[in-house]
């Protein structure tokens, strides 16, 4: 697997190409912007059949620096969790670049659009892949520094103000992992993942360590927009030009937020529910919270694209249960929701892009009055809303089913009861945009381009057969693998560091 850091430098190259070579023909940027996450997408699907070769994790030494017995160079680290993170990063961001290309007719600087966007994409496959804290904070710069650019691409007043705010918070939850991995170095004289957690292997978990984790829980709680962390995010995403809003909602705040934490608590300090009891407690509150109050508030939206965001905020506290309940059920709920709701939340705020081009308006109420069929949005959003909502056969059933499981494994019933309720009022709010803006219309039919087309049909498949096929392939060969990284915690170390 020695072409692992192409997920970094080819999008990496592409955003420096883009803009010189654009100069010659301005168009030259969508077909850049597609080779390449054409090609990244073919490099994840290959990485799911070649990665079992290396015993599912593959370590890649920068410029062939050894990490034994002193880590002095910087690795990337390959497993079945970066695997599932890197598989939904390129399909989502392949299914947005084909959108992009018509949806960018109605913006001028094409290129500086496809620059932004392959950086974007190069911060979040580096945050996947990496062994290493520095580059796990550049990555995650990287792509947060892109994304503040994108949301204010549209340059309105509430484009530039959204984008403000998002950044001023993002900042903040950035400098607070600087510091903390500033006191990792501190103590442990390493920025190696897997050193680092050897070295607090066989360390006394007192003040600092407590510090710190708490540190990097409060920053990764803003990255990943968990209530009560979650004020920057309708704005944000609400303002964002759609393919954006379809990456920060379905992928952005799960990779810089949700993986990270993932990959941080149980791989690198060794955390789980049976010598840290009250912190996964309280994710799980929060997680709880989170689906409950946003879930009320998104009720209220008359926005099409403000409810989706705040729809984005309920499913990360269901992701967060997950990793409160933080058993084999809760993990693998968490993880398939990753995936199922990247490709559905991502299929939503993309029907927002086209709907929003045929009417001029994105609210609600006025396209209630709205004359046009648009029959095929329609339908492509109900079958999205279908499946986050978690309705079977589509994908989005089983997280939600396997977190009820979790939740009875851990003999909390009402929690069970709650996951359940509160999946039947997200159909109900989804629905509402389904009932309000695509049904009973009578007026001119809207064609929809064959290019945005590909775009959703592409989701809609996935997340059709990745449901049907869920456990004769999907959960099999993905979820519990990338479940089982989590479960066993720093032997992910052992193993890296014996690669």
């Amino acid at each position: 697997m020695n072409y692992l850091p192409l997920f970094t430098a080819l999008p990496l190259l592409g955003a420096f190409l883009t803009p010189l070579l654009s100069k010659i023909w301005e168009r030259l940027s969508d077909i850049i912007g597609s080779i390449i996450t054409t090609f990244l997408l073919i490099l994840s699907i290959y990485s799911i059949f070649l990665l079992p070769i290396f015993g599912d994790l593959y370590v890649y030494e920068i410029g062939k620096w050894p990490i034994r017995p002193i880590p002095l160079g910087i690795v990337f680290t390959f497993d079945s969790l970066s695997l599932l993170m890197v598989l939904a990063i390129n399909l989502l961001s392949f299914a947005c670049a084909v959108y992009s290309i018509n949806y960018l007719d109605n913006y001028t600087a094409r290129w500086k659009f496809w620059t932004l966007f392959l950086l974007l994409i190069a911060g979040l496959n580096g945050v996947a892949i990496t062994g290493d804290l520095f580059n796990l904070f550049v990555f995650i710069e990287i792509s947060a520094i892109s994304s503040y650019a994108l949301v204010a691409f549209g340059v309105e007043k509430e484009d530039l103000e959204a984008s403000f705010k998002y950044q001023v918070i993002g900042e903040v939850g950035g400098l607070t992992i600087l510091l903390a991995i500033a006191l990792i170095y501190a103590k442990t004289s390493t920025l190696n993942m897997a050193d680092i957690a050897n070295t607090f292997l066989n360390e006394n978990k007192g003040t600092l360590f407590w510090f710190i984790i708490s540190l990097l829980t409060f920053g990764f709680l803003i990255k990943s927009a968990l209530f009560p962390f979650h004020f920057w995010l309708p704005d944000a995403h609400s303002q964002a030009p759609a393919p954006i809003s379809a990456i920060l909602s379905g992928i952005f705040i799960k990779t810089l937020g949700v993986y990270t934490l993932f990959r941080l608590i149980f791989n690198v300090f060794g955390l789980n529910r049976n010598n840290a009891p009250h912190y996964f407690n309280l994710l799980l509150i929060l997680g709880i919270l989170s689906i409950i109050i946003t879930s009320f508030i998104t009720l209220k939206q008359e926005n099409y694209k403000r409810l989706l965001a705040y729809s984005t905020i309920s499913q990360i506290g269901y992701i967060f249960v997950g990793l409160g309940l933080s058993n084999f059920f809760g993990i693998i709920g968490a993880l398939t929701l990753i995936f199922a709701h990247a490709l559905s939340k991502g299929l939503l705020f993309l029907t927002a892009g086209s709907v929003e081009r045929e009417a001029g308006t994105l609210d609600i109420n006025e396209l209630t009055l709205l004359k046009k069929r648009m029959s095929f949005y329609g339908l492509v959003y109900t079958l999205g809303a279908l499946s986050l909502a978690g309705i079977p056969p589509f994908l989005g059933f089983f997280p939600k089913l396997f977190l009820i499981l979790g939740a009875i494994k851990e003999k909390m019933l009402g929690l069970a009861i709650i996951l359940g309720i509160f999946s039947i009022l997200t159909l109900a709010y989804l629905l509402k945009i389904t009932n309000k803006v695509f049904t009973n219309k009578e007026g001119e039919e809207v064609k929809e381009n064959s290019l945005s087309a590909i775009s959703f049909l592409f989701l809609v498949f996935l997340i059709f057969i990745f449901g049907i096929f869920y456990f004769n392939y999907l959960q099999p060969n993905l979820i519990n693998k990338a479940s089982e990284v989590v479960i066993r915690g720093i032997e992910y170390a052992r193993l890296v560091l014996m690669k």
